[in-house]
């Protein structure tokens, strides 16, 4: 496998290089990006930083939520470019538009190692119809086309995928390392393989466990996906949701070859939001309470897996993270890896969120930013950013 990276380019000293990266981050209350919540913005420094290093002019292409194709102050980029402006400890102006006369203006004042921001690129209902001369008017602001935004790639869009007809087209540095060790998990992964597979739906996860079955020793579940596993399987779940149209499909797999391992305990309460939960076996759940967390009998059985493995793969939270009372097995699972001897690859908004909040991010190996695009690409499916970029 080749990937197109900007390693190669070289010279662009004076280049326009049209970034285009995944700065979809939460707000507070105050419109602000938190200290926490900037992760996404943090692992596209080092592709920013050479870009600038090298005497390019950046233009950052990004979006923030989903505008509908309408221009909408609530999803500005103002925030980001600040925010971004503060980590790289260097201006970076916002265009208030994103193509047009301003931007036009802008660009031809930029200088070399300068970065300008053009407003989100979702405030144009082309963005996300993939048009073709949306992408080429955006295509005409630069010379050189970088994608780094690994965590829309799986989308078929005009500053994702339908620009790279237009212009020389080459993978960040973020990018790079999506995929190297994504790759590397499928392909050639050091065994045993251990793959971790929590969150809410097992409809948007059965692809990716039956790819990982003949690669991995162990899946473990959590979640609430584990739930419809469960079912499957005769358990009693209680109210815990589940989706009935999965159990034929998870019945397809073979559930007695213990590779499919599901909780074997956990904390139950009445409602998502209780304060404390009654701890039990996962079979003696009552039928008036829910499943939201593993027990410590689940956490000491995966945690000796993973002390078996090489490689650990981990995909979602294994309880209610939103409620601390049930975040507590997700928090566990996140200590026993960060002192594993295997190589370590996490991908997931709220896994890696709480990661970042108990301050051990620099225990995993790598940390995806792709979420649908992490599963997707690990499913073997071919991702439309990509396409052009690997060979």
């Amino acid at each position: 496998m080749q990937i197109k990276s900007i390693r190669r380019l070289k010279n662009i000293k004076g280049k326009r290089v049209l970034l285009r990266v995944d700065f979809n981050v939460p707000l507070t209350r105050d419109g602000k990006v938190g200290q926490s919540e900037d992760y996404r913005i943090i692992k596209t420094l080092p592709t920013i930083q050479y870009l600038i290093s090298h005497g390019a002019k950046v233009i950052i292409m990004a979006h923030l939520g989903r505008p509908a194709g309408k221009v909408n102050p609530k999803f500005s980029l103002k925030p980001v470019a600040k925010r971004l402006s503060q980590l790289l400890k260097q201006p970076v102006n916002l265009s208030p538009e994103i193509i047009g006369k301003q931007t036009n203006e802008l660009i031809a004042n930029l200088k070399n190692g300068e970065i300008l921001m053009l407003e989100n690129v979702r405030f144009d209902p082309r963005e996300e119809k993939a048009d073709s001369k949306f992408a080429q008017a955006l295509a005409r602001l630069g010379d050189i086309y970088v994608n780094d935004a690994f965590a829309v790639d799986h989308r078929d869009q005009a500053s994702v995928s339908a620009i790279q007809k237009f212009l020389p087209s080459y993978a960040g540095l973020l990018l790079e390392q999506e995929i190297l060790h994504l790759s590397q998990a499928i392909k050639n992964p050091k065994k045993p393989l251990i793959v971790i597979i929590g969150g809410a739906k097992i409809s948007t996860k059965i692809k990716l466990i039956k790819n990982f079955l003949p690669l991995s020793s162990k899946i473990l579940m959590g979640g609430a996906l584990a739930n419809t596993v469960l079912v499957a399987l005769g358990v009693a779940v209680g109210r815990s949701p589940i989706e009935p149209e999965m159990v034929k499909e998870i019945n397809k797999i073979k559930l007695t070859d213990n590779k499919l391992i599901v909780p074997v305990d956990g904390l139950m309460a009445k409602s998502y939001r209780s304060k404390k939960g009654r701890l039990d076996a996962i079979g003696d759940v009552k039928k008036n309470e829910f499943i939201l967390d593993i027990g410590p009998d689940t956490l000491k059985l995966y945690g000796k897996i993973i002390r078996s493995a090489k490689t650990v793969m981990w995909n979602g939270p294994l309880g209610l993270i939103e409620n601390p009372v049930f975040a507590k097995g997700t928090a566990a699972l996140i200590k026993i890896l960060a002192r594993s001897r295997a190589k370590t690859i996490v991908g997931g908004g709220e896994t890696v969120q709480m990661i970042r909040k108990l301050k051990l991010e620099d225990k995993f190996d790598f940390i995806s930013t792709g979420g649908g695009a992490m599963l997707e690409f690990l499913e073997g499916k071919k991702l439309p950013g990509l396409t052009k970029l690997i060979k």
